[in-house]
């Protein structure tokens, strides 16, 4: 039986893990309220949002919630919202105790997970890069843009939503890929016994 390694001892892991935990209540005070139903939602817990799009203006969460105008051209948004509510949340817990026990056979889930929210962050970091930027036009215009210093704050908070389920898919292919290999190997040599 193999001996289980402690999560401290595996950096990655640890940052997985991390991430995972973070994840869970932003996803439920923050990304999640364009899902849960306004007279089930405590007021202290709809201020999130609010407070979140005016100081920073997120196009996404903003559009999607109608606080920066009409929600329906962010149905696609709230596809990946239901995503993220059905199939993320769930990932986040269980792979947060997969990881923490150092358990092998998480890493397909965890491959799916961040190989799927890889390819989902990608076209909100393009609403972020082309949404316009902030000016005396598109404030008379009415037009939903962003400070530069908005656009900085969002990309810093949207940007490790990217990069580390990138290396999440990398890393966790190439230890599946290892796996499978000694799985091979072992099947090879009890068929040649």
């Amino acid at each position: 039986m193999r001996t289980t390694t402690p999560i401290t001892s595996r950096p990655l892991d640890l940052v997985y893990f991390a991430f995972f935990l973070v994840h869970i209540p932003a996803t439920l005070l923050i990304d999640l309220q364009a899902l849960y139903p306004p007279s089930l939602t405590p007021h202290f817990i709809r201020a999130l949002p609010q407070f979140y799009v005016q100081m920073s203006n997120d196009p996404l969460i903003g559009g999607v919630s109608g606080l920066l105008g009409d929600s329906k051209h962010f149905i696609w948004f709230k596809t990946f919202l239901l995503v993220e509510a059905l199939f993320q949340l769930p990932v986040f817990v269980l792979g947060a105790r997969g990881l923490w026990r150092d358990s092998r056979s998480i890493y397909v889930l965890l491959v799916i997970y961040a190989a799927s929210t890889t390819t989902t962050t990608l076209p909100c970091l393009s609403v972020l890069l082309t949404t316009p930027t902030t000016s005396a036009q598109t404030i008379a215009d009415k037009v939903v843009s962003v400070t530069t210093f908005q656009r900085f704050l969002l990309l810093s908070s949207y940007i490790p939503f990217l990069v580390i389920p990138f290396i999440m898919t990398v890393d966790m292919a190439f230890r599946l890929s290892k796996l499978i290999t000694i799985g091979i190997d072992v099947v090879d040599d009890k068929k040649s016994s």
